[in-house]
């Protein structure tokens, strides 16, 4: 988690608290870890969407993969779920890890269905191909961006004295920025359409631009992995996937 927050701090500070001490361990509970980070005195509402989505844009546009390939310089968690982020050059391949990945843990989780394991089947052989092969090829350069990985409204929060956005519980790495508002099509995550069009306003969709809306779309599908994972026993999202 100190690797994460520290990166995008050293972005833009004034959206994270500093880190006073890396990552820690209880001299009497060797499994217990933690780290000290600057007090911010927030109040837990929604930040005003212009000017979080102008903060969010300067993350993704200012930062600097140190490799030049999408991934992080560790593995780190989303949630209580561990993330590889083993250095990649080609976005499609990254993806398809990370969601296969999280895909397996699922399964684990809530156990076996054919139907739903074809469906996804599906998506790693025809559709990531088709969404996320384009945007690194004829000439295209895709970006990799730092992204916070879990904007969800338990992880923003509105600075009590500046009124600044506040952002915390990262689980960052160097991602197709697009990937940063999957999460916002899920239910409950407190970003709705305003903020979705905010963004889209400060930074343009990656080309091909028609094919924005299902790049957000099959983005999403990784972050309702997790939260099958994190809650288990959530069929809707399973019946998702197979239609």
């Amino acid at each position: 988690m100190v690797e994460p927050q520290s990166s995008i701090q050293e972005v833009i500070p004034e959206t994270s608290g500093n880190v006073v001490l890396d990552e820690a361990v209880l001299a009497d509970d060797p499994v217990t870890h933690f780290f000290l980070c600057e007090f911010i005195d927030m109040r837990k509402e929604m930040p005003e969407p212009f000017t979080f989505c102008t903060q969010l844009a300067k993350i993704h546009r200012n930062s600097q993969s140190p490799t030049g390939e999408f991934g992080f310089a560790v593995s780190n968690c989303h949630g209580q779920i561990v993330q590889s982020n083993d250095w990649d050059p080609s976005w499609t391949s990254f993806f398809t890890k990370l969601l296969v990945g999280f895909f397996r843990m699922e399964l684990e989780t809530n156990g076996r269905w054919p139907l739903y394991q074809e469906a996804f089947q599906e998506i790693v052989d025809k559709v990531i191909p088709q969404l996320l092969e384009p945007l690194q090829a004829n000439g295209r350069v895709l970006k990799p961006s730092l992204v916070h990985g879990d904007l969800w409204k338990g992880n923003v929060a509105t600075n009590q004295s500046s009124g600044q956005p506040v952002v915390f519980d990262a689980s960052a790495f160097y991602a197709h920025n697009e990937y940063e508002i999957g999460t916002w099509r899920r239910k409950g995550t407190g970003f709705d359409r305003i903020y979705l069009e905010q963004y889209r306003e400060l930074m343009p969709p990656s080309e091909p631009s028609e094919q924005w809306e299902d790049r957000v779309r099959l983005y999403s599908l990784k972050f309702n992995l997790a939260h099958m994972i994190g809650w288990p026993k959530t069929p809707l999202v399973r019946e998702e996937y197979v239609s």
